[in-house]
C-alpha cells in the first residue's frame, strides 16, 4: 500500500487518507460503463497477473467489494477523480476515456510496488486501498518521448515495453524517430529497397564520433507494416498517440544508400554510399527534384495508412546545403522556383510537405530549423536547440512543442564523474530535469497558449541496448513526467526534497518493472563503459 503523497507525477488535490478502505480480493468485481472498456481490459491484465486477482466483470452499479469505471463529460477529457469510499468501492471518474485510464495508474500505484510485477510475489498477496479522494489533470496536453531507434535500432518487443512505462508515468506522446542517416526502419512495401539495403550497416562507431573505437558486428532491423500497426494499437489502448518521423531533406543516407537517385548525383557519387556507420551531421543530402518529392509522398502514403496521428514529423534539422550550393541542378532548381538561397530550397521541400499533409487533412510538425527561409503555414515546431525556435513560431502563431536540448535530452550525462558511461553534453541532474520549465517567462499569454506542451528526447547513438536506453531515460522521466503533468510552482520553488522523499517509493516501482535505471548513488560496475569516448561539456548549459 502506497500513502497517497508518494504519487508521481504529483496529483492536483487529495482529501484523506482516512483510516478505513478495503482489501481487494478475488471477490473484488469490475463494473465498466461504456467507452471505459480499455481501461477494464488493462485493469484486468496488469493488475490482475500482478496480484492474482480475476477481477470479474458485473453490471451491478450498485456492488460493493467492486471497481467501478466511470465517464463525466463535465470534466476535461484527461481529468479524472479517484475515490476510495467506506463502503469497499473504488470509483475512478474520468472527462474521457483517457481520464479514466490515468485514474487507473493512479489506482496502481496506491496498490504498491508488487502491482507492478508480472505475478504475484506472495502466496496471498494483499493489495489495500485506503479510504480518500483525488483529483487530478494534466497541465499539458503534449506530454511526450521521441526515441531514436536508428542510430540503434529497438526491437517491437522492448517498444511496447517502453509504451507501458510512458503509460505509467501518464505520458501520452511516443515520437518515433523511425529513419536517419544510420539506418531506416520502416517497412515500405513499394520501395522495398529501404529496408533490404537501408536498414543495416556494417560496422558503428563505439561512443562519440570523435572516438577511435569501432563495434564491427553489423546493426540493423525494422518493423514489418503489421509490427507497426501492432504498436500503434498497443499505444492507443494506452491512450498514448504515436508521432512518427521521416526524415528529410537532411539526415538521408540510409535512403540514398537504398535509391542512388534520390541523391545529389551530379556532385557525389551515391552510388557508392552506404548506410552510415558513425554519427554526427551528414553532408549527403535528398536531392531538390520532382522525383524525390514523388518518392516521398509515396512513404508518406503509406505513412498515414499505419498511424492515425493527426501529427507527422518530418524531421527538418541539420541539413548542410554545400551540396545544393555546388549542385547545377539544385542551383537552376532555385532559380526555376524564385528561391533566393539555399535555406528557401529547405524551406520548399518543408511547405510541399506540409501542403500534402494538409490536404490529407493532417498536421506536419518539424524540428526548429523548419523556421529557417519562412514556416508554411499549419506547421507546428518541435523546439530543441533552445527555446528561442518556440518563442519565435509561438509569438508568430504557430504550435509548438518544447524540447531544448540543453534541458532534456536525455542522452546527456546526469552525473559529472568519470564513471558516467560514455558521457556526451551538459550535466542534467534528476534536480535539473524537475526543475526545467516548458514555458519560458516573459513568453505572452497568447503565445503561451500554443505551446502545446513539452516532450524528452532519447538519441541513442552511444546507446547499444535497452539497458543503456533504461539508464539514460530513468529516473529523470519521472521528474520529466511531474513537469509536464502536475501544477508545479515556478522552477526554483519546487519542493525537489519531497519529490526525493517520493522517489524512494518509486524506485521500487521501477525494481518491479525491471527498469535498469542510474542509481542515486551512481553507475554500477556493469552500467560503466570506461574508456569510452563521450563528448562532455563543462559549466551550466545556455538558456538559449
Amino acid at each position: 500500500m502506497t500513502h497517497p503523497m508518494d504519487l508521481i507525477p504529483a496529483p492536483l488535490s487529495v482529501e484523506g487518507p482516512y483510516r478505513c478502505g478495503f482489501l481487494l480480493d478475488r471477490r473484488t468485481t469490475l463494473c465498466a460503463a461504456p467507452g471505459t472498456e480499455d481501461t477494464e481490459r488493462w485493469l484486468r491484465t496488469a493488475l490482475g497477473a500482478a496480484l492474482a486477482l480475476p477481477l470479474r466483470s458485473t453490471d451491478d452499479g450498485n456492488a460493493t467489494n467492486s471497481v467501478r469505471l466511470r465517464i463525466d463529460d463535465t470534466l476535461a477529457p484527461e481529468a479524472y477523480r479517484l475515490d476510495v469510499l467506506t463502503n469497499r468501492v473504488a470509483v475512478i471518474t474520468g472527462g474521457g476515456p483517457a481520464g479514466v485510464f490515468w485514474g487507473a495508474q493512479t489506482l496502481r500505484q496506491l496498490l504498491g510496488p508488487e502491482a507492478f510485477r508480472k505475478a504475484p510475489v506472495k502466496e496471498k498477496p494483499v493489495a489495500a486501498l485506503v479510504a480518500q479522494t483525488i483529483e487530478d489533470a494534466p497541465r499539458f496536453g503534449w506530454r511526450g518521448l521521441m526515441l531514436d531507434v536508428s542510430r540503434h535500432f529497438t526491437a517491437k518487443d522492448d517498444v511496447l515495453r517502453l509504451l507501458d512505462l510512458l503509460a505509467a508515468h501518464k505520458l501520452n506522446v511516443f515520437h518515433f524517430h523511425l529513419t536517419d542517416d544510420q539506418g531506416w526502419r520502416i517497412e515500405i512495401e513499394r520501395h522495398p529497397r529501404l529496408t533490404e539495403v537501408g536498414s543495416w550497416r556494417a560496422r558503428s562507431k563505439w561512443g562519440h564520433r570523435a572516438s577511435p573505437l569501432w563495434t564491427d558486428t553489423p546493426h540493423g532491423g525494422f518493423y514489418t507494416r503489421d509490427d507497426i500497426r501492432e504498436i500503434v494499437a498497443y499505444a492507443a489502448e494506452r491512450h498514448i498517440t504515436v508521432v512518427p518521423e521521416i526524415d528529410l531533406p537532411g539526415h538521408s543516407q540510409a535512403a540514398i544508400a537504398a535509391y542512388p537517385e534520390l541523391g545529389n548525383t551530379d556532385v557525389v557519387d551515391t552510388a557508392a554510399l552506404t548506410v552510415w556507420d558513425t554519427w554526427g551531421v551528414n553532408p549527403n543530402v535528398l536531392a531538390p527534384t520532382e522525383q524525390v518529392l514523388r518518392f516521398y509522398e509515396g512513404v508518406f502514403e503509406e505513412v498515414l495508412e499505419l498511424f492515425p496521428s493527426p501529427f507527422v514529423h518530418v524531421g527538418g534539422d541539420e541539413c548542410p546545403k554545400d551540396q545544393w550550393k555546388a549542385s547545377p541542378a539544385a542551383q537552376a532548381r532555385m532559380r526555376e522556383l524564385g528561391l533566393a538561397d539555399e535555406d528557401g530550397l529547405q524551406s520548399w521541400f518543408v511547405r510541399h510537405f506540409d501542403r500534402w499533409l494538409t490536404a490529407r487533412g493532417r498536421r506536419l510538425i518539424g524540428w526548429d530549423e523548419i523556421l529557417e527561409g519562412g514556416l508554411a503555414e499549419g506547421a507546428a515546431v518541435s523546439s530543441w536547440r533552445g527555446y528561442a525556435g518556440g518563442i519565435a513560431a509561438a509569438e508568430a502563431g504557430h504550435d509548438v512543442v518544447m524540447c531544448p536540448e540543453q534541458h532534456v535530452y536525455l542522452d546527456h550525462r546526469q552525473a559529472p564523474g568519470e564513471d558516467e558511461p560514455m558521457p556526451i553534453g551538459y550535466v542534467r541532474t534528476l534536480e535539473d530535469v524537475y526543475r526545467f520549465e516548458p514555458v519560458p517567462p516573459g513568453l505572452s499569454a497568447e503565445a503561451a497558449a500554443h505551446v502545446l506542451g513539452t516532450q524528452a528526447n532519447v538519441w541513442t547513438e552511444v546507446m547499444e541496448n535497452r539497458s543503456r536506453v533504461d539508464y539514460q531515460v530513468f529516473p529523470r522521466l519521472a521528474a520529466f513526467a511531474e513537469v509536464a503533468w502536475s501544477a508545479l510552482p515556478a522552477p526554483e520553488e519546487r519542493d525537489y526534497t519531497g519529490f526525493e522523499r517520493r522517489m524512494d517509493t518509486h524506485y521500487r516501482r521501477l525494481d518491479a518493472l525491471g527498469v535498469d535505471y542510474r542509481p542515486p548513488a551512481g553507475p554500477l560496475p556493469r552500467q560503466r563503459r570506461p574508456g569510452v569516448l563521450g563528448r562532455p561539456l563543462e559549466g551550466t548549459p545556455p538558456n538559449v
